[in-house]
C-alpha cells in the first residue's frame, strides 16, 4: 500500500509542479488564507441558532475532506522505508567520530566562506538566489541511487512565503506545501538559512516527508555543490546541527569550536544569534509546540531532535 501511494506521488507531484510553478506568487499560501476564512466563517455559523446545524455538518465535511486528501498526497509517505535502512553502515552515533566530523567542517566552512560574498556589515549575503534555486535542482538529479529513486523535475517551484513577517517570529523556516507542490522558504531569514532551507524543502517536493531525512537529502544537494553560496549554508548548518548533538555530552569542546570560527563566520553567528533573538516570544513558543506535536504524531522525532539527521551524516560518511 506505501508502495502505491509513493507511486502516486511521483505521478501527482509533477502535474502539480507544472500547474503552481509558473504562478509568480504562492498559490498555496492563497488557498490557506481562503480555507483560514471559511473555517472562521463556518466556525461563527456554529454559534447562530438558525444555521448551526448545516454550519457544523459543512465544517466537518471540509475538514474532513481535507484531511484525505492531505493524507492521499502526503501523509502516507511518512511511512515509507526509512532512508538509515538503505546505508550498508548502520551504527548508532558516536561521540568521537561526529567530534572528529565536526572539525572537518570547520575547516570547510571556514575555507568556503572566504569565497563567498558579505553586506558593508560583513554579513554573508546571497547574490543569486535563482542561480542557487538551479543548483539544487540540478542536484537532485545526481543522488546516490542507492539511497533516493525518486524523479527530479528540474521544474522551479521554490516561493517566498507570503506570510514571512509572521514566520519570523514563529521560528518556521520554510514548509512545503502538498497540495501544490511549492517549496515555501522565508525570504526574511538571514541569508546563511536560505540556501540550505531551500534544499531541505526541495527535498521535500523530492518525496522525502520525514523532516531529518530532508535534512539529509538537503546535505547531499548542498555539500558537494559547485555553487559556493549553498556549499556554504549547507557546511554551516551539518556543523551547528553536530555541534548541538555534542554539546549535551561535552559543552567545553563546543566552546573551543566556537572560538575557532573564522572572524567572518562569527559575524555570521552573531546575525543569526540577534534575529533569534529579536523574534523570540509566545508565537514562537506556541508554533514550536504545535510543531513538535505534528512531528510526533507523524513517525518522527520531536521538533528539536537531531539525533537521527546525525545517524543519517555519520553512518553516511563512513
Amino acid at each position: 500500500m506505501i508502495s502505491f501511494f509513493e507511486s502516486f506521488y511521483e505521478f501527482q507531484k509533477g502535474i502539480h509542479q507544472m500547474l503552481f510553478s509558473w504562478i509568480p506568487f504562492s498559490f498555496g499560501d492563497l488557498a490557506y488564507v481562503l480555507l483560514g476564512i471559511f473555517l472562521v466563517y463556518g466556525l461563527i455559523g456554529c454559534f447562530k441558532k438558525k444555521s448551526r446545524n448545516s454550519a457544523v455538518l459543512k465544517l466537518l465535511l471540509v475538514i474532513n475532506i481535507f484531511y484525505f486528501v492531505y493524507q492521499i498526497f502526503w501523509g502516507m509517505l511518512y511511512f515509507q522505508t526509512p532512508i538509515i535502512k538503505k546505508l550498508s553502515s548502520q551504527q548508532e552515533p558516536d561521540l568521537n567520530r561526529a567530534k572528529i566530523l565536526a572539525l572537518r567542517y570547520l575547516e570547510k566552512c571556514k575555507l568556503t566562506r572566504a569565497s563567498v560574498h558579505e553586506d558593508k556589515n560583513g554579513v554573508f549575503v546571497i547574490t543569486d538566489l535563482h542561480t542557487i534555486q538551479q543548483e539544487i535542482l540540478k542536484q537532485q538529479g545526481q543522488l546516490p541511487h542507492s539511497i533516493s529513486d525518486k524523479k527530479a523535475f528540474q521544474i522551479n517551484a521554490f516561493k517566498p512565503s507570503l506570510f514571512k513577517k509572521v514566520m519570523n517570529f514563529t521560528g518556521i523556516l520554510g514548509y512545503y506545501n502538498p497540495f501544490t507542490a511549492e517549496a515555501q522558504y522565508n525570504s526574511g531569514l538571514p541569508h546563511t538559512l536560505i540556501p540550505f532551507t531551500s534544499a531541505h524543502e526541495s527535498s521535500h517536493q523530492l518525496g522525502f516527508a520525514r523532516e531529518q531525512e530532508a535534512n539529509f537529502i538537503g546535505y547531499l544537494i548542498g555539500v558537494n555543490s559547485a555553487n559556493a553560496d549553498l556549499r556554504y549554508s549547507t557546511e554551516y548548518f551539518t556543523l551547528k546541527s553536530l555541534l548541538r548533538f555534542i554539546v549535551e555530552k561535552d559543552p567545553e569542546f563546543v566552546k573551543r569550536v566556537l572560538n575557532q570560527y573564522s572572524p567572518a563566520m562569527k559575524r555570521d553567528r552573531a546575525y543569526e544569534r540577534a534575529f533569534i533573538f529579536r523574534h523570540q516570544g509566545w508565537l514562537d513558543e506556541f508554533f514550536g509546540f504545535t510543531n513538535n506535536l505534528f512531528l510526533k504524531s507523524n513517525q518522527q522525532e520531536g521538533s528539536v531532535t537531531y539525533s537521527y539527521f546525525i545517524d543519517l551524516l555519520l553512518n553516511y560518511e563512513k
